[in-house]
């Protein structure tokens, strides 16, 4: 059996969904793999080549995890929390194109592909939903593990196309009908730590609200605008500064929606407000690099709409929307020393044999 995810880019809303606010993001066309073959005995066995790496256990009784991101263990937990059962482990090989652990979500399609085999491969064989597939995918890889991120990821690579996410007060996932055309996506092979940087930078946000909050009980990202913030009196310049540019990064995100509700997308016009976005992921939350402003740069020198940073940042990829110029881009980057992939919006998680 071999089933693939796609990796994801974040359009809109970067650093917003684990605030509850809602996000835009892309499905692309760069994917994970899993081959795998079903065994008589509960033995498990995971090649990963790309990484050289191999994981095994028994499927037997508990999974204590034994390392963090333990997700072949977390997704079969998951699963059987939700009533799965299973009489035969697997052998499995994983290989992918997505960068790995540069923001485009290599992780997280690994969660859905190895969430989609295992129902294959379960008692049940049940047909799930790419919702339901999600919701486990996110269980497995972020609630086990207590880790800062949100859901667009996983929803991203199990529904491709492009979605609009919201998390709160409930979840609800909308497809978006644009034709977008091509991005490059350029790696600046500079080494990341997600978690730490998604945990500083929402607690960061969290920890001002709350105290916000404790003066003005109604207060809430989802509904507070530039003027309200304006009117908050006990809060130094800076933390103001980070509150306003907080809810100038979700008001760009629903500026963003009403251009992508078209089927035909004015590129100047997405271009700009991912260079607005950018310069707030770089100047108020500090999340960009040297290197991947001047891949950025060098995209918008070679004919690029627009761009940005791409995941939590701190290193990782950056992408610029490039529908008229793709290969001329994709120079530009790699002349600046990233690594270049074009890419386009791609299908969801699929069983492909």
């Amino acid at each position: 059996m071999i089933v693939s995810s796609p990796g994801r880019i974040c359009l809109f809303g970067e650093h917003q969904d684990y605030l509850g606010l809602p996000v835009i993001a892309a499905a692309i066309s760069l994917r994970l793999t899993i081959k795998a073959e079903k065994r008589d005995d509960l033995s498990v066995t995971v090649k990963l080549p790309d990484v050289g790496e191999e994981d095994s256990f028994s499927m037997e009784g508990d999974l204590p995890y034994t390392k963090p991101a333990d997700y072949f263990k977390s997704g079969i937990n998951t699963m059987r929390k939700d009533g799965f059962t299973f009489s035969g482990g697997l052998d499995a090989t994983i290989t992918g194109e997505i960068p790995i652990q540069a923001g485009t979500s290599s992780s997280s399609a690994m969660v859905v592909s190895w969430i989609n085999l295992l129902v294959q491969m379960s008692d049940q064989k049940a047909e799930l939903t790419p919702e339901q597939t999600a919701d486990l995918a996110y269980r497995a890889e972020v609630k086990e593990f207590n880790e800062a991120g949100g859901i667009m990821d996983q929803y991203t690579s199990a529904l491709g196309g492009v979605n609009y996410v919201e998390s709160e007060p409930e979840i609800k996932v909308e497809q978006l009908p644009c034709n977008l055309g091509s991005f490059v996506i350029g790696d600046s092979r500079q080494t990341k730590d997600t978690q730490a940087v998604l945990a500083l930078t929402k607690d960061r946000v969290l920890d001002l609200v709350a105290r916000v909050q404790r003066e003005r009980s109604k207060f809430s990202l989802q509904e507070t605008t530039a003027d309200d913030v304006a009117e908050i009196e006990h809060l130094e310049d800076e933390e103001k500064q980070l509150l306003f540019e907080t809810i100038a990064n979700r008001d760009i995100t629903f500026q963003g929606l009403t251009l992508l509700e078209e089927e035909e997308v004015d590129s100047k016009k997405l271009g700009t407000l991912l260079n607005r976005q950018h310069a707030i992921l770089r100047d108020a939350l500090g999340v960009s690099t040297q290197k991947i402003d001047m891949m950025l740069d060098a995209a918008m020198d070679a004919g690029a709409t627009g761009g940005k940073i791409n995941g939590s940042g701190g290193g990782g990829c950056m992408f610029a929307y490039a529908p008229d110029s793709a290969e001329e881009v994709l120079e530009a980057i790699e002349r600046a020393g990233g690594k270049g992939y074009i890419v386009h919006v791609d299908r969801g998680s699929s069983k492909d044999e």
